[in-house]
Formats: structure tokens, C-alpha cells, sequence
């Protein structure tokens, strides 16, 4: 999974120098105007399914994984408007709410956990005078870092039970690549016109009915089953996300006009 999208100044957090900072919080999310896809575990499956595209993207089969499609137009996410408001009602990925902290692997021969916890000091709602604080006076945690750590720690033990779900899906040869088509704007507006979306994966549904008793058992009795059938009937927002993408043509050539 690609972990630095949205981080402009990755850096590990340290108590000595990060002793004094503090975390305001910041009422939008313009950092994640431009990912027009996150990638997203499996455990997500189920409430992304209503309202985002699950798909599986990759270079090839190799190394596709799960991520939920927020845009069709490269470096555009139609989730977030230009006050960088996350659209109401619409589930945000756990990869954008673990935002401004992340876990990264620590290089080659440090001592200690495999993951550092890592903070972009580029975030607007950093600061040493406003917030609340990551350290106490003492040095230890405050609830607001434990907190954030926590969700970190969560999250990465749901990536790692992803990572086992995919290779499931390519040791049973589920996975096939799709060329999608979808229609931009309204149904009923003739200016509307198609766009095709290539390099994605899908799950084969006939092969899944062709799974033998023991395996289906298997992914059924360990929630494969339930992710796969999120999967599949998030297929169906696909057409909503080119009506987005109609609305905020239609939105950017009002504003040219003016």
C-alpha cells in the first residue's frame, strides 16, 4: 500500500524533538483533494460498499490490492469539494482518517518494533502554542497520541489480513483484469458521454460459484465471502461516481461563464 500519499514532510515523531508540539485540529480535509483512489482493507469492505467502488489496483495481478475509487480523472478526488468538505454521509477511508500519523517500517538493522510511528510535519494543525499536546511534561503519551497510535496499530493489523484475503483471492485465480465503461452525468442528459477505465481487477464471479465445498467453507467460515460480495455490489457505484464527475463539469463551466 502506498503510504505517503497526502504527507509532505514524513518524519519519525521523536520525544525530545517533538516534545512541546501540539495538534489542532483542522475542519477539512484539502489534503486528500487529489487521491482519486486509497487503498482500503478488507474490513472496510462492508461500509464503503454503499456509497465508493471497490476495485483491486496494481501494475499487474502480482501486486493489485483493494482500493476505493474517489475520482475518475487523474489527481481529482470527488469526494472532497474545494473547501476540502468530505461530501456528508459518505464513508472516509481509515487510510485518510489515520492522517497527519502513520506507521512506516524502520530501515534495515534498527533495534526495536518493525513500524515507527511517523507524523507529517507539514500539516497545517501543528503547532507548539494551540491544540492539544502529543507529550506530557513528564514525556509519556497524552490520551490524544495514545489514541492516534492505537487507531495506527489497528490499522495495520487490518492491512496485514488484506494482504492474506488478496493472496486467497490469486491462489484460487479469482482475480481477472476489467476494462470498465462507465457513463459521465445524468442518465437523461444527452451531453453525457462514456469513459473507460482500464488497469483494474475484479473478482471472477463465475469462479467463485465454481470454488469446491471445502474452500467455499473456508472463506466463508474466515469473512472472504462477505468482502467479495462488498466488493462486487460496490461495482454499482461506479455509475454514481460519473455522475459526480458530470456534476462538477457542469459546476466548473458555470463558474467559467461567471
Amino acid at each position: 500500500m502506498a503510504e505517503v500519499i497526502f504527507y509532505e514532510r514524513p518524519v519519525p515523531l521523536n520525544r525530545n524533538e517533538h516534545k512541546d508540539l501540539r495538534l489542532k485540529p483542522i475542519p477539512n480535509m484539502k489534503f486528500a483533494l487529489d487521491a482519486h483512489s486509497v487503498p482500503l482493507t478488507g474490513v472496510e469492505f462492508g461500509l464503503a460498499a454503499r456509497d465508493l467502488p471497490i476495485v483491486f489496483a496494481g501494475n499487474d495481478l502480482s501486486d493489485a490490492g483493494p482500493v476505493a475509487l474517489l475520482g475518475l480523472r487523474q489527481s481529482e478526488n470527488l469526494f472532497v469539494d474545494a473547501n476540502g468538505q468530505w461530501a456528508p454521509n459518505v464513508y472516509i477511508p481509515a487510510f485518510v482518517r489515520r492522517y497527519p500519523f502513520v506507521l512506516a517500517e524502520k530501515p534495515a538493522g534498527q533495534e526495536g518494533d518493525d513500524f515507527a510511528v511517523f507524523l507529517d510535519e507539514g500539516y497545517e494543525g501543528f503547532n507548539t502554542t494551540e491544540g492539544d499536546r502529543l507529550f506530557n511534561e513528564d514525556g509519556s503519551d497524552t490520551e490524544v497520541l495514545t489514541r492516534a497510535v492505537g487507531f495506527l496499530g489497528e490499522f495495520q493489523q487490518h492491512v496485514t489480513r488484506t494482504r492474506w484475503f488478496v493472496e486467497q483471492l490469486r491462489k484460487h485465480n479469482l482475480l481477472e483484469p476489467r476494462n470498465m465503461s462507465l457513463r459521465k452525468g445524468s442518465p437523461d442528459n444527452p451531453e453525457g458521454h462514456v469513459i473507460n477505465l482500464n488497469g483494474l481487477f475484479v473478482v471472477n464471479e463465475e469462479k467463485l460459484r465454481q470454488l469446491d465445498e471445502k474452500t467455499t467453507h473456508e472463506f466463508l467460515r474466515e469473512g472472504i465471502l462477505g468482502w467479495v460480495y462488498a466488493h462486487l455490489m460496490s461495482m454499482n457505484n461506479i455509475d454514481r461516481l460519473g455522475q459526480r464527475l458530470g456534476e462538477r463539469e457542469d459546476s466548473e463551466a458555470g463558474a467559467s461563464r461567471n
